[in-house]
């Protein structure tokens, strides 16, 4: 595999964009090895800059649910630009595709759009505490929710204590008012909100964890929260930024028939765009200003081009529901081949699959929060990482990236990477 004009441009790139990349995670450092460049991708494949073509699972880290450049998104963007890039105005396409997550999701009565993930989940906090006049929120360790400051924070040194700055340039003031939870631990939750009475304003969580690997609730977990927030009067917010309108029609909550008051949206609703929402019950979201007193604003919130794409690909995943039995057939195809190749070759990893989200931990515990996770040698996952890619399957550059699936794959380029993995194991073990 040629990658030389990769390496020529990450060379380049480090002169003007810190550590060459615009999101750390693209660097390769947790894999090794210098990053490509991609040219441009199409249905289930990437093309980098020396023309090297690869089966790719990260789909822009979830939201090409239908693969890359699929006809009806592209000609959605195509005749929005038509009429203009942005506006800084109302359009009536705003309207409706809020109309349409409205009738999708089963805790949204209302929406606002923002124009990332990050934005959303910060909003949806900010939200929260002006909903509950409350200033402390809990979070799980392992959970990612974007770059705010409130959420780069580390754990405490107990089950009960405030967390710590994760990041030099947040403060510990920000971080005394969020609180960390081991991931799957209700009982742990239910501490920190018997410590901190009347105090909590919203735990925020990502229903199937997907940014330290996909890791999936405990039985009763999500149900356990929702109990609690209702008898607190705390607020329950799903990031299923990841997850909304992946796993179904309705996202993660859809599925776990567990109803938050708050969900933040992103990836999916842009078609590849970039967007992101948050929407929830009418009296909550009636506090986002104009309605009311909580302050949020976006300049290019609700762009044309991204709400044509959103809307283009919302529509075909309303229509089309076929498109979750295909992703669960492409995941259990997947799941059963890594798994006879396990049997073959006597190895015992660990692999967490819902729909179509994937992961494979280089470890035999039990993967159920971010200590369990941590117990994966990452080692060994990047040198399979370089394994696969020399076969042609570009998989998340990290241990910690839950892997997504697109209905662009056929049951052949599935077959493609239980081969490629069999072959990758054997070489790196």
């Amino acid at each position: 595999m040629q990658i030389s004009r990769s390496k020529d441009l990450f060379a380049k790139a480090q002169n003007s964009i810190p550590g060459g990349v615009n999101s750390p995670v693209r660097a390769f450092r947790a894999v090794g090895g210098d990053p490509l460049f991609i040219n441009k991708a199409n249905g289930p494949y990437l093309f980098d800059e020396d023309g090297n073509q690869f089966i790719e699972l990260i789909n822009s880290w979830g939201p090409m649910i239908l693969g890359h450049n699929h006809p009806q998104i592209r000609e959605a963007i195509l005749k929005a630009v038509e009429t203009g890039t942005s506006f800084g105005a109302p359009t009536a396409r705003e309207i409706e595709i809020a109309e349409l997550i409205v009738s999708m999701v089963p805790s949204v009565e209302k929406v606002r759009m923002v124009n990332s993930g990050t934005e959303a989940t910060m909003s949806a906090i900010r939200l929260a505490r002006g909903f509950t006049g409350r200033d402390k929120f809990i979070k799980f360790e392992g959970n990612y929710h974007g770059h705010g400051d409130s959420f780069l924070i580390a754990a405490g040194s107990g089950a009960v204590t405030m967390g710590q700055p994760d990041s030099p340039g947040v403060t510990r003031g920000t971080a005394k008012d969020t609180l960390l939870a081991p991931h799957n631990d209700l009982e742990a939750v239910k501490k920190l909100v018997e410590a901190n009475p009347n105090e909590v304003a919203a735990i925020i969580l990502e229903p199937v964890a997907g940014n330290m690997g996909c890791i999936l609730p405990k039985e009763g977990f999500l149900q356990g929260l929702r109990d609690l927030c209702d008898k607190e009067g705390i607020v329950l917010i799903f990031d299923e930024v990841m997850t909304g309108f992946r796993l179904a029609k309705g996202g993660a909550q859809e599925h776990f028939g567990v109803t938050p008051d708050i969900t933040t949206m992103g990836k999916i609703i842009g078609g590849g765009m970039p967007v992101g929402a948050y929407g929830g019950k009418k009296e909550i979201m009636d506090f986002v200003s104009p309605a009311g007193p909580v302050y949020q604003a976006g300049t290019l919130s609700g762009n044309p081009i991204a709400m044509a794409a959103g809307m283009a690909m919302l529509t075909y995943l309303n229509e089309n529901p076929s498109v979750y039995s295909t992703l669960e057939a492409s995941g259990n195809r997947l799941l059963k081949g890594f798994q006879a190749t396990q049997e073959k070759l006597g190895l015992n990893y660990t692999m967490t699959h819902l729909g179509s989200m994937f992961s494979l931990f280089f470890t035999d515990k039990e993967v159920y929060d971010f200590e369990s996770a941590k117990t994966s040698d990452t080692g060994l996952f990047g040198r399979y990482f370089q394994a696969m890619l020399h076969r042609g399957i570009y998989l998340p550059p990290s241990q910690y990236e839950s892997w997504f699936l697109s209905t662009a794959l056929t049951e052949e380029h599935i077959d493609q990477i239980i081969d490629a993995n069999e072959e990758s194991l054997r070489e790196v073990l």
